[in-house]
């Protein structure tokens, strides 16, 4: 406890640490933090060993060290990773107002050919997207026109069916296979409508 203690206290130093000084902090939290992940595979051995009335005790307290500190270990990674983009940010701001910008510098001439061609990317996937609605349109649209053309034939099976006297039971199962088409074409225009969204999706 009394080193996680310390480790906290060092932390605290961070925010405060001019550019010099807070890689030494860091070096020495991380030295810190180190040695306590290394008393504490000493502990959990320790504790296996421990009377069983008291191993329980003695694990969850090993645990709750073993926590604590891999908590202080990701709030030193996350104030590096901080620190790393902070200075990153500030050298290119730094390096962008030292540069001397003249009308025949080469070094700063805007790079018109990635943008032209980050620009034609842009538009072929456009023009990609409409025609895959296009198609997608033309494919709903024949799949209402097989509808269209399934109930006409139902109509005329069942007046021939009429007209012949079929049998009630032949009926049905004429009613029963114009049922089941109906569904099959319903099922395709869902999933032509699924995967059409999931490509719009994929390319946006």
């Amino acid at each position: 406890d009394r080193q996680v203690h310390e480790v906290q206290s060092y932390m605290g130093r961070l925010e405060t640490s001019d550019k010099e000084s807070v890689h030494l902090v860091e070096n020495e939290i991380q030295a810190r933090i180190d040695n306590i992940f290394s008393n504490l595979e000493r502990l959990e051995i320790l504790s296996s060993k421990e009377p069983p009335n008291k191993r329980q005790n003695a694990k969850l307290r090993v645990d709750q060290l073993k926590y604590d500190v891999q908590h202080l270990q990701t709030a030193l990674r996350n104030f590096q990773h901080r620190r790393y983009l902070r200075e990153q940010q500030e050298r290119q701001r730094e390096e962008l107002l030292a540069r001397t910008f003249t009308t025949n510098d080469s070094d700063t001439t805007i790079p018109i050919d990635e943008t032209l061609q980050f620009n034609e990317s842009l538009q072929s996937a456009h023009r990609g997207m409409d025609e895959l609605i296009g198609s997608g349109t033309n494919i709903l649209q024949g799949l209402r026109d097989q509808r269209v053309t399934l109930k006409g034939t139902h109509k005329k099976i069942l007046d021939v069916a009429n007209m012949l006297g079929l049998s009630n039971t032949v009926m049905r199962l004429i009613e029963k296979r114009a049922f089941q088409d109906k569904f099959l074409m319903l099922g395709g225009m869902a999933l032509t409508c699924l995967i059409m969204f999931l490509v719009v999706q994929y390319l946006t």
